[in-house]
């Protein structure tokens, strides 16, 4: 990889395995973890509904009323809001959903962006969203890319709500993650896709396991964790 960022990107559609691949990542290479989709999430929770309709300056002014970091590394690794760590009231559809349309809005993902790309020159780390590698790292020095079919997405997140003690209606789920998909991919603004240079992987077929090991094999091929360890920010 040509990237001198030592930071690794995860991106790739909702749904795929992101955060529990990142954290996974985190831990095997004893990195921070920048979750950016619980950015968009708490800042859209916050917001409410509708924040994507309100002024560029109102919204600017509001977004402006909350500032994000990270501390840890691997599992301990956290994200806080105005000193507050972000919890799992952040995770619910409907406040995916709300994320996916406050993500469409450029002055939005302009002060995430800025935010997150200052935590990413003060410490090597795995960032993971939906256009790390492309818009918010490009020199970061390992960028992935994980996509899986609408379908296979929708029955994951299906088991992942059962084992929680929620219920779903698998359809009900698909639905979801093809609106999610439609607003991601059709964006004007950072436009879910792969960077050029981003290893694409297509989950289908592997399991969590499956695909740590295919992430962590490429990491090693090309210099392995001590190249992001050693490595200063830029």
């Amino acid at each position: 990889m040509s990237g001198n960022l030592p930071v690794v990107t995860l991106d790739g559609p909702a749904g795929v395995g992101k955060t529990t691949l990142a954290r996974r990542m985190a831990e095997s290479l004893d990195l921070a973890y920048l979750d950016t989709g619980a950015m968009f999430r708490c800042l859209a929770l916050k917001l409410g509904p509708g924040a994507e309709l309100l002024p560029e300056e109102e919204l600017r002014a509001r977004c402006k009323e909350w500032t994000f970091s990270i501390a840890g590394k691997g599992r301990s690794a956290a994200l806080f809001c105005n000193g507050r760590a972000v919890r799992g009231e952040v995770r619910t559809e409907e406040v995916g959903m709300l994320a996916a349309r406050i993500g469409t809005v450029p002055v939005v993902r302009e002060l995430l962006k800025a935010a997150q790309r200052a935590m990413g020159e003060a410490s090597p780390l795995v960032a993971e969203g939906r256009d790390m590698g492309s818009v918010v790292f490009p020199d970061a020095r390992f960028k992935f890319f994980l996509d899986a079919a609408p379908e296979v997405r929708a029955m994951r997140r299906l088991r992942d709500l059962a084992n929680r003690g929620e219920q779903a209606e698998l359809t009900v789920l698909t639905e979801q993650i093809r609106q999610r998909d439609a607003l991601d991919r059709n964006r004007a603004v950072a436009p879910l896709r792969p960077a050029p240079d981003a290893l694409i992987i297509d989950t289908s077929q592997l399991d969590i396991e499956g695909v740590l090991g295919v992430l962590l094999h490429h990491i090693n091929v090309h210099g392995g964790a001590r190249s992001l360890h050693l490595s200063s920010p830029a």
